[in-house]
């Protein structure tokens, strides 16, 4: 049996990064944070990107990126914007099941206390509150699998992440 990727999307904040990490491990996968591959290939943080050339320019990046990406038996933690972009998400689509660790906005306001500093791609005058629910609509819209990561820990949500991909795949 060939053993598929895992792609986790959510709003920055909501453990992509940490939770990939761990499911990498659980499932004998490698792992990939786009947002750190977004890093290597410009050399500048994401703020930086953001400074100088402005979150569409980030966006660019972060498809050219997507759609660069071998996502071959990787667990692989988008950046939070990465919904923005269809051809990215459909390649992404095409290597595994779409994973969204969804957090309450109250949890994520909660664990982030850079937002402005964070290198989020969001319109200059865009809420937090507003970007979430903008994205909240294409986290629901790209995910086959949708986990609530406010009440449990990391075990606990690997635990719902795997028995969800069992649902998925019965004869795996």
């Amino acid at each position: 049996m060939q053993r598929q990727s895992l792609i986790l999307i959510g709003m920055p904040g909501a453990g992509k990064s940490t939770m990939g990490i761990l499911l990498a491990k659980e499932l004998g996968l490698g792992f990939l944070d786009t947002d750190v591959a977004i890093q290597v290939k410009e050399g500048k943080t994401l703020q930086e990107i953001l400074e100088e050339r402005g979150y569409l320019a980030l966006r660019d990046v972060e498809e050219q990126v997507l759609l660069e990406t071998d996502c071959h038996q990787k667990v692989i933690a988008t950046g939070g914007s990465a919904v923005y972009s269809e051809k990215g998400m459909a390649y992404l689509k095409s290597c595994g099941p779409i994973v969204y660790l969804d957090v309450p906005l109250e949890e994520l306001r909660r664990r982030i206390h850079n937002y402005e500093t964070r290198g989020i791609a969001r319109r200059p005058e865009q809420s937090f509150a507003h970007l979430f629910e903008e994205r909240a609509a294409l986290y629901r819209q790209y995910a086959d699998i949708t986990v609530r990561c406010d009440r449990h820990g990391p075990g606990e949500v690997i635990s719902q992440v795997l028995e969800a991909l069992g649902k998925l795949n019965p004869d795996a």
